[in-house]
C-alpha cells in the first residue's frame, strides 16, 4: 500500500467524537465497522488514538491512570469508527466502578456485531502481565480477533522490546492456535502510525463487509 493519503479511510483529517456510552446497549447503531483500542491503564491508550487521528485532543490524556470509565466512539471520515475502551487494573478505581467497567467492555466485546478488530496495547518496556494475558485469553476464547500493540518504544530499548516480545508470543502460544499480529508504536515518534492505519484500510474492503454481515448471532457470555 502507498504510503501517501489518499481519500479513503486512511485520511483521518474529519475524526469526530460521535458518543461516549456507559455499557453496550446505549451504543450507537452498528451501522459502521468499529475498532477497538484497549489495554492496562496506563499503556498510553490516549496518546495513541491522538496519533491515530492526527489530532492532539481526540481522546482526553490524563495524568491519572484510569480516567476513560465509558466507552468512546470516534466517527472516521464517515467509513469507519474508533472505540476507545476503559482500560483495566488501576487499582485506585474503586473495585464496584472496575467491576462496572469490567462488565461493560466484556458485554460490548462479546456482542457488539460491528467490531471488525480489537487492539490490545501492552507497554513494550515490560514482560508479559498477568492481566494482560487474562484480558487476552478472554479474547482467544471468545474468539475475537485482535493484534498485540506494543506502545512506547521511545522509552526502550530494541533488544528489550524483542525480548519482551518473544515472552509474549511463548506465553500466547499456550493460549494461542495461532499467534496474533503483533505491532509496534510511539506517540511520542510517531512510528507505527502508518501500519496501524493500514492494517485497518485491510479490514474495510467489500469482501470484509460482506464477511460482518454474516457473523451471525453475537457472542452472548461475557469473561
Amino acid at each position: 500500500m502507498s504510503s501517501g493519503r489518499t481519500a479513503s479511510s486512511m485520511n483521518t483529517s474529519s475524526a469526530t467524537f460521535l458518543q461516549s456510552a456507559p455499557d453496550l446497549a446505549s451504543c450507537p447503531e452498528d451501522s459502521l465497522p468499529e475498532f477497538a483500542f484497549t489495554g492496562r491503564s496506563n499503556v498510553g491508550k490516549s496518546s495513541l488514538l491522538n496519533l491515530l487521528a492526527d489530532k492532539r485532543n481526540l481522546a482526553k490524556v490524563s495524568a491519572t491512570p484510569g480516567h476513560t470509565k465509558h466507552i468512546n466512539l470516534f466517527n472516521i471520515n464517515g467509513t469507519w469508527r474508533l472505540v476507545d475502551l476503559p482500560g483495566y487494573g488501576y487499582a485506585q478505581v474503586e473495585r464496584k466502578e472496575r467491576g462496572r467497567f469490567s462488565t461493560a467492555v466484556a458485554e460490548y466485546l462479546a456482542n457488539r456485531p460491528n467490531l471488525e478488530l480489537v487492539f490490545a496495547l501492552v507497554d513494550a518496556s515490560l514482560p508479559p502481565q498477568d492481566l494482560d494475558l487474562q484480558f487476552l485469553e478472554g479474547l482467544v476464547d471468545h474468539e475475537i480477533l485482535f493484534v498485540l500493540v506494543f506502545t512506547k518504544i521511545d522509552r526502550v530499548s530494541p533488544a528489550k522490546i524483542q525480548e519482551n516480545m518473544e515472552a509474549f508470543k511463548t506465553r500466547l502460544s499456550e493460549i494461542c492456535v495461532q499467534l496474533p499480529e503483533i505491532l509496534t508504536c510511539s506517540s511520542v515518534t510517531r512510528q507505527g502510525r502508518h501500519a496501524l492505519l493500514a492494517l485497518i484500510e485491510s479490514l474495510l474492503t467489500p469482501e470484509q463487509k460482506r464477511r460482518r454481515v454474516q457473523k451471525g448471532t453475537p457472542r452472548k457470555t461475557p469473561w
